[in-house]
């Protein structure tokens, strides 16, 4: 029986388009490429998810990389990509929903130490309380074994009895190598809600 329902947090619950972010800065062209590849598609995020990095050291290499022009932008996207808190559009109501169903709910996370600082901002927090495994507190990520093993151990939940959501293969693949049947989310919650119930879980079509 499935008793717990565990969610990846970026793409899932809350919308991460680096190309939007930046945007909304009123940059665009060769320079919103170069922010994106630069600060997004970098080892140094990764490194700030990780927890190997701080975001001064994190700024200070992107900065490296990038014209003088466009060091302030970069250094307000790793400080304040979060800025509008924007949500999956459905999955709030989903997330509502299986709460009042009775079944926990966990967040598996790659994000940075400053998760802390933004996630209480958005509504979806009070449905998971302290139940969060973060990388960087750990400095493991998805989708490394040790990830799940620390997050079974850290939260306690019983990997038979739940069910993972990520929008990426690799870290369901990677839950599944370790007993957590899992759903990749590809961004429609109708289907979604359809392959939870197919795994047994009472929810709404």
């Amino acid at each position: 029986m499935i008793r717990n329902i565990l969610f990846d947090m970026g793409s899932v619950l809350v919308r991460f388009e680096p190309a939007e972010f930046i945007a909304r800065m009123g940059i665009t062209g060769a320079d919103a490429e170069a922010l994106r590849l630069e600060v997004f598609r970098s080892a140094d995020w990764v490194r700030l998810d990780r927890g190997v990095f701080t975001q001064r050291q994190a700024i200070d290499a992107v900065c490296a990389r990038l014209p003088a022009h466009l060091h302030a932008a970069a250094e307000q996207l790793v400080l304040h990509w979060d800025a509008e808190r924007p949500e999956v559009p459905g999955m709030f109501e989903l997330v509502q929903e299986l709460a009042g169903q009775g079944y926990t709910l966990y967040l598996l996370t790659n994000a940075s130490i400053r998760h802390r600082e933004y996630w209480p901002r958005f509504r979806f927090a009070p449905y998971f309380g302290e139940r969060i495994m973060l990388s960087a507190q750990w400095q493991l990520m998805k989708p490394e074994r040790e990830f799940y093993e620390k997050a079974v151990s850290l939260l306690g939940f019983d990997p038979a009895e739940s069910v993972f959501i990520d929008d990426q293969p690799t870290n369901i693949e990677g839950a599944e190598r370790c007993g957590i049947p899992g759903i990749v989310f590809h961004g429609d919650v109708a289907l979604l809600r359809r392959r939870l119930r197919e795994k047994g879980v009472d929810i709404a079509p």
